[in-house]
């Protein structure tokens, strides 16, 4: 535990460990809709939504230069149709295929239109360890809330100097 907790320290503090930044895979976010509104009229705003926050993580991690960002075009299509969260591994195979080190999966979870958690998991791409996984609740189903819901996991937890550290 105290070595993943090392591999995520020196992947996410940008301390230099590394001749050139990681290379990251960010998968686009997956959605499991429980709402009674989703199970009768299905999730359109939020499929919008889903795709505004991944390219958002993207972006900014990117921007961060602690990652290389690849473009996961040539693997999206396949991502698309599995349920990353439960495929046993087939978000590390693709990953893999792209020449990631690191990949991320992330998944919102719709309880209802005021209660709402969106996650973020970080797994090493040569063993499958989690690294570190970041989670909050927001309240209200808006663009603004989702955007900053993922800006404070981006500050707060997945680019935060002490985030993963005992």
């Amino acid at each position: 535990m105290r070595a993943l907790i090392t591999i995520a320290t020196l992947l996410l503090s940008g301390s230099g460990a590394f001749a050139d930044p990681p290379k990251l895979a960010v998968f686009d976010f997956e959605l499991i809709d429980t709402s009674l509104p989703g199970e009768f009229y299905g999730s359109k705003p939020e499929e919008a939504r889903l795709d505004r926050i991944s390219e958002q993580l993207r972006k900014e991690l990117a921007e961060s230069g602690r990652f290389q960002v690849l473009d996961i075009a040539p693997v999206r299509d396949a991502a698309q149709h599995s349920n990353l969260q439960a495929c046993g591994g087939c978000d590390l195979k693709l990953a893999g295929e792209l020449g990631a080190d690191i990949e991320i999966t992330g998944l919102v979870q719709k309880v209802s239109n005021l209660i709402i958690n969106l996650n973020i998991y970080l797994r090493d791409v040569k063993t499958g360890n989690l690294i570190t996984a970041a989670s909050a609740d927001m309240r209200g189903n808006t663009d603004e809330s989702w955007t900053r819901t993922m800006s404070y996991l981006i500050r707060n937890r997945l680019l935060a100097p002490n985030y993963g550290r005992p």
